[in-house]
């Protein structure tokens, strides 16, 4: 083999290796877009799956109640609270009710230093204790409505499909004693055809016969 065939060999060669890897390149390239669409359709099909939008409402929903329901705590209920704790105890707010565990600290002014000092927060305590109730009340109306509600919507669905099964009941009953009849009366059609056979058949004999 001559210098050129080697070079011609070589050339060839180095185009084939050249062509191979552009075509790795390019199935590297459609793989890679193909991964990049799957990821993008996964996520879509996780962000749009049901429980994953209940779960977000649920939140907000959460939320608005969690809201609703410290206005209640705060603005309605604690001051009813605080004017029988009044009454009763002599105090005039439920951040007033505390139990110290030794003595308390006094400023200069001779005011307790909450800060400094050592101390039950029972007021904390029974505002914690009234949230929870009214959160819970709040959590059962809510779902003793939904329930109610879907039980009057089953029963009406129920309703519905007890109606139209009736229906179709009835309807293939009717199209049955329909068909029943029709084929009655063709019966009857075929057994006078053949009575009117026979006896045609009967005269032609008795004719023959004379």
């Amino acid at each position: 083999m001559g210098k050129a065939d080697r070079e011609v060999m070589a050339a060839k060669i180095a185009a084939a290796e050249k062509k191979q890897r552009k075509e790795q390149f390019k199935q590297m390239k459609k793989k890679m877009k193909k991964e990049r669409i799957s990821f993008f359709a996964d996520f879509k099909k996780f962000i749009t799956r049901g429980n994953v939008l209940d779960m977000a409402v649920g939140v907000i929903v959460g939320g608005a109640f969690t809201a609703i329901v410290n206005s209640l705590s705060n603005n309605i209920l604690k001051p009813f609270i605080n004017y029988l704790l009044a009454l009763i105890l002599g105090k005039d707010a439920l951040s007033e009710i505390y139990t110290f565990l030794g003595n308390p600290v006094l400023l200069a002014d001779g005011t307790i230093d909450l800060a400094n000092s050592i101390y039950i927060d029972w007021g904390a305590f029974i505002n914690a204790i009234i949230n929870f109730f009214l959160i819970a009340v709040v959590l059962f109306l809510i779902v003793r409505t939904i329930n109610n509600l879907r039980r009057r919507l089953d029963a009406k669905e129920l309703a519905a499909a007890e109606a139209k099964a009736k229906a179709e009941a009835e309807a293939k009953a009717a199209a049955e004693a329909e068909a029943a009849a029709i084929a009655a009366r063709e019966q009857e059609i075929r057994d006078q055809f053949y009575a009117n056979v026979a006896r045609q058949t009967e005269l032609l004999e008795k004719i023959a016969n004379k």
